[in-house]
């Protein structure tokens, strides 16, 4: 069986740990319980390389914000220049999404804000919510058809396997 290595990657709290749960478990995690670099993310921060070393190794690329946290769509901008930077590569395998779907009454980023920042970096765009599973099988059947397409003869990248939640 093939593996992957994709690397989730978006501020505390934007559900990555609770998407990727959902995905491989079918489960929704109620309780909030934040992985070790949210948890140490003020030491954490000191050691960048740490994440470049994860980016290296990475496949494919999925960039989550909070669609009811207009910060967290602003702090994924850097995210996907460091992953520019540490690939050397424009056309890296990466969505962008906005969690929380389920939460639209309280949205702060719209759906053409996440749209028209998908269509400047030429990826795929989802909004998705990891509590009712809503695109969640969708959005990892497209990162693996992203890295599939990338590691055809053509692509500049190749694959290898693994999962990684910053």
């Amino acid at each position: 069986m093939r593996e992957y290595k994709v690397v989730v990657l978006g501020s505390g709290g934007v559900g990555k740990s609770a998407l990727t749960v959902q995905f491989v478990t079918g489960s929704f995690i109620e309780k909030y319980d934040p992985t070790i670099e949210d948890f140490y993310r003020k030491e954490i921060e000191q050691f960048a390389s740490m994440r470049d070393l994860y980016i290296k190794n990475g496949q494919g690329f999925i960039l989550v914000y909070s669609l009811v946290n207009q910060q967290s769509f602003q702090d994924i901008k850097p995210m996907r220049d460091q992953i520019i930077r540490v690939k050397r590569y424009e056309r890296v395998p990466m969505i962008l999404v906005g969690n929380k779907v389920d939460l639209e009454g309280e949205r702060e980023v719209s759906f053409g804000e996440g749209k028209a920042l998908a269509e400047e970096w030429s990826c795929p765009f989802m909004e998705t919510s990891a509590k009712n599973k809503a695109s969640v099988d969708e959005l990892f059947a497209e990162i693996v058809r992203q890295m599939n397409y990338a590691s055809q003869p053509n692509g500049d990248e190749q694959c290898c396997s693994s999962c990684a939640i910053l």
